[in-house]
């Protein structure tokens, strides 16, 4: 909002001071990011400032070792298998609470999004126990599997694409659905044709956050994930544990670069959602 042209010398300070100091906040929130992005670059195996030289040879690790392209395959395929498996729940859970005569909707909408409030560690230990019995009733075991992170990290995941959703379709007219069933259009074909077009912006930017959020994921995986499941973010913290190496440096600032531009994508494609439904100016 910009500051009227007729403001007092009060409302003037207010207004800068309020500038300033959102800016120090966020300054003071990045700078530890901001701290570790030259260490990536230094050219010895310690961290130190200043830096005795620059050299490229963390990200050559990062990008050649096998133990890293190893978490870094898994992480993807992770991320790949939970993104698809989360839209489609999240979207289709979006979709339901959005009916209005549907009962306890406050409730449901609570229990979907309860994963985002409760702390993680408590997600990854009752994951734990409840695999644990599943795996004792079915006869054979969930953790330390693939399909066991999948669903581990699903379950983090579908809140992001439900709030994403529903807020997208909070200003949907559902009058153009009506029309197109009126002329005898099946449902599945008013939703590819006419309900999934209008939200598919909320619904792209629920799986990014999803994305993101398996692949940057470690407490479940420290908790359920077995020797064939190391994931990056696990990588990088045995990694802290065991050997400080540089080369994580040079990994955190790969995953922050790539963190920043999937939320650039998701603010974009939120801004095109608003300009579509006629929220904002183009």
């Amino acid at each position: 909002m910009a500051l009227a042209s007729h403001a007092t010398p009060t409302e003037k300070f207010f207004y800068y001071g309020a500038r300033v100091w959102t800016g120090l906040v966020l300054f003071f929130l990045i700078a530890p990011i901001i701290a570790v992005m030259p260490l990536s670059f230094n050219a010895e195996p310690y961290f130190s400032y200043p830096m005795p030289g620059l050299s490229l040879q963390w990200y050559t690790d990062f990008f050649t070792s096998e133990r890293w392209q190893s978490a870094i395959k898994t992480s993807l395929a992770l991320a790949s298998c939970v993104t698809v498996l989360a839209t489609i729940l999240g979207t289709l859970a979006a979709l339901g609470l959005t009916r209005a005569n549907l009962p306890a909707r406050s409730f449901i909408l609570s229990i979907l999004i309860l994963p985002m409030i409760v702390p993680v560690i408590i997600t990854a230990v009752a994951t734990y126990i409840f695999y644990s019995y599943a795996g004792n009733i079915l006869g054979f075991p969930i953790i330390g599997t693939f399909p066991g992170m999948v669903l581990a990290h699903t379950v983090l995941a579908s809140p992001f694409v439900v709030i994403a959703v529903t807020s997208t379709l909070a200003g949907f007219d559902w009058s153009l659905a009506r029309a197109a069933q009126s002329l005898g259009a099946p449902p599945i074909m008013v939703f590819r044709k006419v309900i999934l077009p209008l939200i598919l912006p909320g619904v792209i930017s629920g799986a990014l956050f999803a994305w993101v959020t398996s692949f940057d994921e470690v407490v479940v995986a420290l908790f359920i994930s077995g020797p064939d499941q190391r994931t990056l973010p696990k990588q990088m913290f045995s990694g802290i544990r065991e050997q400080i190496s540089p080369t994580i440096t040079a990994a955190a600032t790969v995953l922050v670069i790539f963190s920043t531009l999937l939320l650039i994508g998701a603010e974009m494609l939120r801004r095109r959602s608003e300009r579509l439904r006629g929220m904002s100016p183009t």
